[in-house]
């Protein structure tokens, strides 16, 4: 995902989820609003954690608040092309 892919995803009727990788997602509303979550487990359970509102929230600070740096996405990137 870049930054330019955040910003130009129209909303839909539903909301909708645009996977960065990593469990890193954008979560879209019907109204246009944008929301970094991450999904992850723990002890089993599906866990999702609120990173706060896109764009006040940049990509860059969304993979930084969960500790997933450059190699990650350096990595996934590369395996897309």
């Amino acid at each position: 995902m870049t930054e330019l892919l955040a910003l130009t995803i129209k909303p839909v009727r539903y909301a909708r989820k645009v996977t960065d990788g990593g469990g890193l997602y954008l979560l879209i509303t019907p109204s246009d609003h944008r929301y970094w979550r991450y999904q992850y487990r723990f002890e089993g359970k599906q866990k999702t954690l609120a990173l706060g509102v896109y764009p006040d929230v940049s990509l860059q600070m969304a993979r930084g608040d969960i500790g997933l740096r450059g190699d990650y996405w350096q990595t996934a990137s590369i395996l897309r092309h």
